[in-house]
């Protein structure tokens, strides 16, 4: 008999295909550079603000979308690793795909607040460069560019390669869960929270969030004359 649960609640599900979007909208006009970068910009506040709705989101979300439910310790890492799945693996995010997560969440952070602060001394400067020194928002640059860059670049290929891995090898697909929401498993599990005074909640929060970034951002750029 399969059980059908609601795993991904519709903020959850939006947050993540925005996120895709943008990222890959970074990657395009981070390359493309000349007219691209006020694109690029504008991409990374949207990120900034994705960001911070997701860490909302990771306390106040669905069960299946809240840190707690997919933060592991390294005895059930192993178990995973090793063929012993805890029952909960199977529904949300499982161990390895809870640490790509939360990689990726670090690494974006981390371009994000390079980004505010650099300098290329050419054609963009972040709307905060001008609270840090010249040698900070010039390393602020260097790791934008030449680290940070790449670690999304390699984080994205190895999420795509796991999803793909799962479906060559375990014949799970994971991304239809996360367009409609639900998974048909094997035995009942906890269903996430997803009905209208959730969504509206959601959306209450990324306004907020989305404020809070045109705010720091504003906060930058007044003081440079815009």
């Amino acid at each position: 008999m399969a059980y059908r649960v609601r795993v991904w609640d519709l903020p959850t599900r939006v947050f993540h295909w925005l996120l895709a979007l943008a990222v890959v909208g970074l990657l395009v006009t981070g390359y493309t550079g000349g007219n691209a970068l006020p694109w690029h910009a504008r991409l990374g506040y949207t990120v900034f603000a994705l960001l911070l709705f997701r860490i909302v989101w990771g306390f106040a979300g669905g069960h299946w979308s809240k840190f707690r439910n997919f933060l592991f310790a390294p005895r059930s890492v192993l178990a995973y690793v090793g063929g012993r799945p805890h029952p909960d693996h199977l529904v949300g995010h499982n161990p390895l795909g809870a640490g790509s997560v939360f990689a990726m969440l670090l690494v974006l952070a981390a371009q994000v607040a390079t980004g505010l602060f650099a300098d290329d001394e050419i054609a963009f400067t972040g709307p905060l460069n001008r609270f840090v020194s010249t040698a900070r928002g010039l390393s602020a640059t260097w790791y934008h560019k030449e680290v940070g860059q790449l670690l999304v670049i390699a984080l994205v290929l190895l999420h795509l390669g796991a999803v793909g891995w799962y479906v060559v090898k375990k014949r799970q697909v994971l991304v239809r869960p996360m367009i409609a929401g639900d998974k048909e498993l094997a035995a009942p599990a906890v269903s996430s929270r997803d009905d209208l005074a959730s969504r509206v909640v959601a959306l209450v929060v990324i306004a907020v969030c989305a404020s809070l970034v045109a705010w720091i951002v504003h906060l930058g750029n007044t003081g440079n004359g815009a």
